[in-house]
């Protein structure tokens, strides 16, 4: 110890190698304690107590079937409304709100993800833009593609809901077009696309939808019935192919028609890709 103290620049050093080491020991047994919390292969933290972290493919119905609890309780908790888009990485609220309040700030869905997983997100983003620089967007590619042509790689066996012109079709970056409309009679009997199960019944109180359907096909796919006038189908019903579902009613221009929509792990897809090209 003498002789460190007579070399000034020698004691900083290993007094230096020793603060390294410390640190190291504390990291170390940080995370044999569970100080450090693990991080997943897309780089997000655990859930907190109360939540769950949506992954790729996870449905609303899905988890309140696992869960045990409520859909229409899940969509509250969270401030969610038909069609109940989730997207991976969020955290969905799985348990009541401290308080008893059903709705609001604090059971909205919290859509943030890490710096870590911000940064791959935007890396990968990076790498696929300089790889394909004159790719198709996704609007595009329904333009170009057959009708019908998706139907068969869905694994579903769909039929058009009604039988009448699309007036409106898909648009993938229009919000306000995420499915096709088709002008049929009011009153005339809406039928289930595909065989499957109903999640959803009811009015929607959403501008868009007005009295809704929603079946649930497969743990991909779902499909959305709007504008309807009257609804038969209650939910948690198991429905067949062509079986009725609703009745026509109007948009809110007053046009009788069906707002039909087709999701696939939650996002919309352009319906005239998996329907039948003839009816």
């Amino acid at each position: 110890m003498c002789f460190l103290l007579r070399d000034p620049p020698r004691t900083r050093a290993l007094l230096a190698a020793l603060l390294v080491a410390l640190l190291v020991a504390l990291v170390l047994g940080g995370c044999a304690g569970g100080g450090l919390a693990p991080v997943d292969d897309r780089g997000y933290g655990p859930a907190p107590a109360g939540f769950y972290r949506i992954r790729s493919g996870d449905t609303l119905s899905e988890i309140a079937e696992r869960r045990r609890i409520s859909m229409r309780k899940l969509a509250a908790w969270n401030d969610l409304g038909p069609p109940y888009p989730l997207y991976a990485g969020q955290l969905l609220r799985i348990e009541p709100p401290r308080g008893g309040s059903k709705s609001g700030s604090t059971g909205t869905v919290v859509a943030r993800s890490s710096p870590r997983a911000s940064a791959k997100t935007t890396s990968k983003s990076s790498a696929k833009t300089r790889a394909k620089p004159s790719a198709k967007t996704s609007a595009q590619v329904s333009a170009s593609a057959k009708p019908g042509s998706s139907a068969r790689a869905s694994g579903v066996a769909w039929a058009w809901p009604v039988a009448g012109r699309v007036v409106q079709g898909y648009r993938s970056s229009d919000r306000t077009r995420q499915g096709i409309r088709i002008a049929a009679a009011a009153g005339t009997p809406v039928a289930a696309a595909a065989d499957g199960e109903v999640v959803y019944s009811g009015s929607s109180g959403l501008a868009g939808y007005g009295n809704l359907i929603i079946v649930k096909h497969s743990p991909r796919y779902l499909s959305a019935y709007g504008f309807n006038r009257r609804v038969l189908a209650s939910e948690g019903a198991s429905v067949k192919r062509g079986q009725q579902l609703a009745e026509v009613g109007q948009a809110a221009d007053g046009q009788p028609m069906l707002h039909f929509e087709i999701r696939r792990d939650g996002a919309t897809v352009d319906p005239l890709l998996f329907l039948p090209a003839s009816r």
